[in-house]
């Protein structure tokens, strides 16, 4: 069982407003975090919604507070809006039963000039977005000399919306001498590079059972003469679940067939090989990682660098002749602690190609329970048919127009634009271009949006880009 609040030190307001709060006992990110956020530490916590994170480092950032100073002493950086309304409202909360306990929200898509007199007044603990918290930092309406603890809550998610440089501006502008705390749902190899640069000697901590098993990637072959390889490829596809996958091609042909036919039966596919130029490259992988395109096929030259998050499948569509380019491409499912499935289409029981990679590993791949292809592979494609869930919108304008992530969410999100946070996924923001991932039934009137208004004081053309 896990020890009471009261067990884990906090002050007695707050162990009483949490008992007020129907909050019996600590969640297991809860136990593990608030020991070591008490005694100062910098801690990487891992956590998902839901289980408890937000109260894990508001609780002792409650208590590590002084009241009789009116000061920033917190700071509580989130990916959108909506979040920081609900970790200040939380904040809040949890802190009614200190007195003069004094708080602000620092977002975008709001006038400034209100968040600048309320941290005139004075403020204990601020909550807010990258791009708001960077412009009060550059025009000296916050004084961040007197912080105490920073935390950055969903890092995972602040990366996935293109935050990184602004966070890193952010980080730069506050004491050295801080507290950091890290949550993120995820820890991808990006997160653990902010963790580095940001903590020092951080206490791991994470929600995740003791017993639960690691990452795992399920290898399996199916069987195929090579004159049936698509339609065991439209077998594989639909009967194996996905939000994205990778089909791997050795020969640029093979690419562009395979492309055209899946496009042809309406399938959201895009390729990536060596026939395109680098800006058609960086769209269509742009586009992938923003789960605007749920199927990309390529090539291993022009597959090198591909990293997305959450890749649930890859398709060997033709075996490489190295075992080592094999391991290659199935590693890029199985991440951040996911499981991940890796499928080889093999032209029988003595494949060589099979049995190199075999002895390279040292294990068998087993043969696919869902054996050979049934039915007409048309009718397996309607089953894969369909849009995507988000759609791209590529604008004309990006770094060297001084235009942030933040600038895009605010472009879209209020009266300006009308969406929700919740409605905008990945923000990918490059020199002279930025590409921002929109629920797909939105995307018209995102662009529209766009288009009639203001991205920081300029225009700028929004086109929606595939389908």
């Amino acid at each position: 069982m896990s020890p009471s609040f009261h067990e884990l030190q906090l002050r007695p307001a707050l162990v009483k407003v949490a008992g007020e709060l129907g909050y019996e006992r600590p969640t297991r990110i809860q136990t593990l975090a608030i020991p070591p956020l008490l005694a100062g530490r910098d801690v990487i916590g891992k956590s998902k919604t839901g289980s408890g994170k937000t109260a894990a480092f508001v609780l002792p950032m409650l208590q590590g507070l002084d009241l009789e100073r009116r000061e920033l002493q917190a700071l509580v950086l989130c990916p959108t809006r909506e979040l920081a309304a609900q970790v200040r409202g939380e904040v809040r909360t949890l802190g009614r039963g200190l007195p003069g306990l004094v708080t602000a929200e620092l977002v975008g898509g709001q006038p400034a000039r209100g968040q600048r007199e309320s941290l005139a007044r004075g403020v204990h603990v601020a909550v807010g977005t990258p791009g708001r918290i960077m412009d009060l930092l550059g025009t000296g309406s916050m004084e961040p000399s007197t912080l105490r603890i920073l935390v950055l809550d969903e890092a995972d998610r602040m990366l996935d919306m293109g935050f990184g440089p602004d966070v890193a501006r952010v980080v730069r502008s506050l004491p050295a001498d801080r507290q950091t705390a890290l949550f993120s749902a995820t820890l991808p190899e990006e997160i653990e590079a902010i963790s580095q640069a940001y903590q020092l000697d951080p206490v791991r901590v994470s929600a995740a059972s003791r017993d639960a098993p690691g990452p795992a990637i399920e290898q399996w072959k199916v069987f195929t003469p090579p004159n049936e390889r698509f339609g065991a490829l439209a077998h594989v596809l639909a009967g194996t679940p996905h939000a994205s996958a990778i089909v791997f091609c050795n020969y640029k042909a093979s690419v562009l067939e395979v492309t055209q036919r899946l496009q042809s039966a309406d399938v959201s596919a895009d390729r990536l090989d060596g026939g395109l130029d680098q800006f058609h490259r960086d769209q269509v992988l742009s586009r992938f990682r923003a789960g605007s395109v749920r199927i990309l096929v390529a090539t291993d030259v022009a597959g090198r660098g591909i990293d997305v998050e959450g890749l649930d499948l890859v398709v060997n569509y033709e075996l490489p002749q190295q075992p080592e380019v094999y391991v290659h491409r199935i590693g890029r499912t199985g991440r951040a602690d996911a499981s991940g499935v890796a499928i080889s289409l093999a032209v029988g029981p003595a494949d060589a190609r099979v049995a190199g990679v075999e002895e390279l590993t040292g294990a068998p791949i087993m043969e696919h329970p869902m054996g050979a292809p049934k039915g007409p592979t048309a009718g397996l494609l309607r089953a894969l048919a369909g849009p995507p869930p988000m759609r791209s919108i590529l604008i004309s304008g990006g770094r060297k127009d001084k235009v942030r992530p933040g600038d895009i969410v605010g472009a879209l999100t209020g009266d300006a634009g009308g969406l929700a946070g919740g409605d905008i996924g990945k923000i990918e923001v490059q020199d002279r271009l930025s590409y921002v991932a929109v629920r797909h039934h939105l995307a018209s009137l995102a662009a529209d949006r766009i288009n009639a208004g203001r991205i920081k004081r300029k225009r700028f053309r929004a086109t929606l880009v595939g389908r």
